[in-house]
């Protein structure tokens, strides 16, 4: 009997777990992707081809099962994005990103000033403005990148931590860092420590304020966003801007 697991609408039947896509170029990337990615120490949830060869059949996706759940060893899940990003340094950009038009990525222009998005003041648009006085351009080198890791690193016991899925951006690696900081600090109850254990990458006062512009746009955007959840991103706020 199919199993219902994670977070998401994903389904597992024996080892195998299914999940429904809105844009199958994208998942036939990433399924491509993660078939051929290779990275130490990452347990990664392989895709599955149909019998004719193809990722994505009648707007489903299969891949292999990775045991584990969610759990709050944010360290852990840093060092989990760098090692992903190392391997996915060389990746060429794919072309779905040029005119991908969803929340995260008009987000993503807005925190990068790159184009205005209307955001909802009340939700995090008038943080958002406060904050992108202090936003100057990054210096670093952008790449393929997974920019939605929260949530999305399993751990089974001490097995290496597994993944399942992968949510590209254009950005540098340390970006992905700071947004997995600033989701831990606002919805994950991490410590306040946890920004200045990684202090050490390059540019990373700044690479925190991109992170925390691109999460308050997130929200000031998306439909779901709540109250209760915008006190966490300004939680997050005081926490980043004292690093």
């Amino acid at each position: 009997m199919p199993e219902l697991i994670g977070t998401g609408p994903r389904w597992r039947c024996d080892d195998i777990a299914l999940r429904p896509v809105t844009n199958p170029a994208e998942a036939s990337w990433v399924a491509q992707t993660l078939g051929e990615l290779n990275v130490p120490d990452l347990r990664i949830g392989r895709p599955l081809r149909s019998s004719d060869g193809r990722y994505v059949v009648g707007g489903w996706v299969a891949s292999r099962f990775v045991a584990g759940r969610h759990e709050p060893r944010y360290d852990e899940v840093i060092a989990t994005s760098l090692r992903l990003h190392k391997a996915t340094a060389d990746l060429p950009v794919p072309r779905f990103l040029a005119t991908r038009a969803d929340v995260f990525a008009m987000a993503d222009r807005a925190a990068a000033g790159i184009e205005p998005a209307p955001l909802n003041p009340s939700l995090g648009g008038r943080l958002f403005d406060v904050i992108s006085g202090s936003r100057k351009p990054l210096g670093l080198r952008n790449q393929v990148v997974h920019g939605d890791l929260f949530g999305n690193v399993l751990f089974d016991g001490d097995a290496a931590p597994g993944i399942v899925d992968f949510t590209a951006f254009h950005r540098p690696p340390e970006w992905a860092a700071g947004v997995l900081v600033v989701d831990a600090l606002a919805w994950g109850g991490a410590d306040e420590g946890l920004p200045k254990r990684w202090a050490h990458l390059p540019e990373w006062h700044q690479v925190l304020v991109h992170a925390l512009l691109y999460r308050l746009a997130v929200h000031a955007l998306h439909p779901h966003s709540t109250e209760q959840s915008m006190r966490g991103l300004e939680r997050a706020a005081g926490q980043v801007t004292a690093v």
